[in-house]
């Protein structure tokens, strides 16, 4: 979870400001923007997690997964 934060983070930090309220991902049927969805995910809420597991099934966001 933390690899996956750690991207959001990362992407969030590189969108321009005046695109940060724009909607992002919808999480049982409500809109989230990247604003919102920042402080969810910063804060390790339960609908943080939530968010970035939508964000990354709809491949927002992607995480290299290690081959053992």
């Amino acid at each position: 979870m933390e690899d996956k934060k750690a991207k959001f983070l990362r992407i969030y930090a590189n969108i321009p400001e005046s695109l940060r309220g724009d909607i992002i991902v919808i999480v049982d049927e409500k809109t989230y923007t990247w604003n919102t969805a920042y402080f969810e995910i910063k804060n390790n809420t339960h609908l943080g997690k939530k968010i970035l597991k939508s964000l990354e099934e709809t491949n927002i966001i992607w995480v290299k997964k290690n081959k053992k």
